[in-house]
C-alpha cells in the first residue's frame, strides 16, 4: 500500500522518519515508481500534491528530507510554473530533486531542469534507473561539499549560513566541470542575433553583485563579425595569428588575444581583415571552445549567417543553440530549413532554443497570433519572445554599449536582462558537453547560406 499524507500534510505516524517524497498531480499514474519507492524507502515515504507539495515545503518536517520525487507527464504541461515553484521550493530548504517525466516535450524538459533539478529518469522508468539516479544523488560532489543552493533568483546560498558565498574564479583545466556554451545565429540577416548576443554576455558578467560568472563572448563571424563594434573594442592583429594555428594555442595566448570590456566581460573578436570561412575547421573550433570553457563560467558564441562546415562543431559543444528570428516568411523558412539539416546529420535538435525577436506587443493580438501561428508551422515552442525595442536599439548599439546601461528601462533591455538570469540558473542544470560526433551521418554542413 501507498503512504498518503492526509490534507492536513501531517507524517504518517510510522516509527521511521519520514526521508522523501513524491510530487504529483496522481502518484497512482506513475506505478514503477512507486514499486521503486517502496523498494528504495520501505515505509519511509509519502506523496503529495503540487499544492501540498508548495505548503509542506515552508514547514520545518520538510528540512528533515533526503529528496524529492517530482513526477509529470504530458498532462502536467500546462502548468509548468507551478511544477517550477516545487523544485524551487526544495532547493531553497538545501533538498534533491529527482525529476521522473512521461512523454514531455524537450523544452517543458529543459524548463524544468533549469529550475534546478538534480537528476532525471524517464518513464516508464527502465530496470534500476530509478535506483542509479538516487545513488547519483547520494555521490559527494563540489555542490554537496560546499552545502550549497541556487534559489530562484540566481545567487548561491548556503542553507545553513543564509549567506552568499563567492564562486571559485576559473583558473583553467584545474577549475572542475567546463563552464556552459550558448551559441546565437540568426536564422536570416538583420534579425539580431548580435545584438541579442552581446547583451546576453553583458547580462550574464552583471547578472549578480556578489557571484557573477566569469563570462567570454567569442564572435565567429571570421568576415563581417560586429562584436568589437558592439563593444568598441579593438580588433587585435593577434586573433588572425591564433585562428590560424589553434593546434598550438595554449590558456596564455588565449588570454592575451581577448579583449576586455568594463573589466567585466573577456571578448575574443573577429579578426581585423575579412577572412575565407575554411580559415578554420572542426578541430580549430573545438579546440577553441575547449580552451575557453575551460577558462570562463560561460562562453557566448556569436555565430555567423552562414552555415559553414564547422557549424556542426560549435552545435556540438553548445548547451543551447538559440536560432533568432523575426516574424517573417523568410525566416521561418530558414528556421524550418535549419532544422532539417539537423535532423539530417543526426543532431539532437533539442539543443535548438528559437527565438523570436521584435515581437509585437500585448495588445497587437493580431500579431500575436502570427507568432503563434509561426511556432504552430515550426512545431515549436519559442523559448523566449523579445519585444521590438524600437529606434532606441539600434541608437545604443551605434554607441557602442549594452542597453541596460543606456536603455534600462527599454522594453527589450528588460526581456534580455529576464532571459540571463535565466540561464544563470541554467547553467547549474544544463548537462552541456555531450560528445554527438557518432552520430553524424556521411553528410556535413557545406557552406549553406540562411536568406
Amino acid at each position: 500500500m501507498v503512504n498518503r499524507m492526509s490534507s492536513t500534510l501531517a507524517l504518517l505516524p510510522e516509527p521511521a522518519p519520514l526521508r522523501a517524497v513524491s510530487v504529483s498531480r496522481d502518484v497512482q499514474e506513475f506505478d514503477l515508481l512507486i514499486e521503486d519507492m517502496e523498494a528504495e524507502l520501505g515505509e519511509a515515504w509519502g506523496d503529495l500534491d503540487f499544492a501540498e507539495a508548495l505548503a509542506f515545503l515552508k514547514q520545518d518536517e520538510a528540512q528533515e528530507l533526503e529528496f524529492v520525487v517530482l513526477a509529470v507527464d504530458q498532462e502536467d504541461e500546462g502548468h509548468l510554473l507551478r511544477i517550477a515553484d516545487v523544485i524551487r521550493a526544495a532547493k531553497r530548504i538545501g533538498l534533491k530533486v529527482i525529476l521522473v517525466a512521461d512523454g514531455l516535450g524537450p523544452m517543458a524538459l529543459h524548463e524544468l531542469m533549469r529550475a534546478g533539478a538534480n537528476d532525471f529518469a524517464p518513464y516508464p522508468l527502465p530496470e534500476n534507473a530509478f535506483s542509479e539516479a538516487l545513488a547519483r544523488l547520494r555521490m559527494p560532489g563540489p555542490a554537496d561539499s560546499l552545502d550549497t543552493m541556487r534559489h530562484a533568483g540566481g545567487d548561491v546560498i548556503d542553507p545553513k549560513s543564509g549567506t552568499t558565498p563567492t564562486l571559485p574564479a576559473r583558473t583553467g583545466e584545474g577549475s572542475g566541470s567546463d563552464g556552459a556554451v550558448f551559441a546565437v545565429q540568426s536564422a536570416a540577416g538583420g534579425d539580431g542575433a548580435t545584438t541579442i548576443a552581446v547583451n546576453l554576455a553583458w547580462n550574464l558578467a552583471n547578472v549578480s553583485k556578489r557571484d557573477s560568472p566569469s563570462v567570454c563572448v567569442i564572435d565567429l563571424g571570421l568576415q563581417f563579425g560586429s562584436v568589437a563594434t558592439y563593444f568598441d573594442l579593438p580588433r587585435k592583429p593577434m586573433i588572425y595569428e591564433v585562428l590560424s594555428d589553434v593546434s598550438s594555442m595554449d590558456e596564455q595566448a588565449f588570454r592575451q588575444a581577448l579583449g576586455v570590456y568594463k573589466d567585466r566581460l573577456s571578448v575574443f573578436t573577429a579578426p581585423a581583415d575579412i577572412l575565407p570561412l575554411d580559415l578554420i575547421g572542426p578541430d580549430d573550433v573545438n579546440g577553441l571552445l575547449s580552451l575557453a570553457r575551460t577558462c570562463f563560467d560561460i562562453v557566448i558564441v556569436d555565430m555567423p549567417a552562414t552555415v559553414t562546415a564547422w557549424t556542426d562543431a560549435v552545435f556540438s559543444q553548445a548547451d543551447l543553440y538559440f536560432v533568432v528570428c523575426g516574424l517573417e516568411v523568410r525566416s521561418a523558412q530558414n528556421a524550418l530549413r535549419f532544422q532539417k539539416l539537423l535532423k539530417a546529420e543526426g543532431l539532437p535538435t533539442e539543443k535548438l532554443a528559437f527565438v523570436m525577436n521584435r515581437a509585437p506587443g500585448k495588445m497587437d493580438l493580431g500579431g500575436r497570433r502570427r507568432v503563434e501561428k509561426m511556432a504552430d508551422s515550426l512545431d515549436i515552442k519559442f523559448y523566449a519572445v523579445l519585444p521590438d525595442g524600437g529606434k532606441q536599439i539600434t541608437e545604443v548599439n551605434d554607441q557602442a554599449a549594452p542597453l541596460n546601461i543606456l536603455a534600462p528601462r527599454n522594453a527589450m533591455a528588460k526581456e534580455l536582462q529576464k532571459m540571463a538570469a535565466e540561464l544563470f540558473q541554467a547553467r547549474q542544470a544544463i548537462s552541456g558537453g555531450a560528445d554527438i560526433s557518432g552520430k553524424r551521418g556521411k553528410k556535413s554542413f557545406l557552406g549553406l547560406k540562411f536568406g
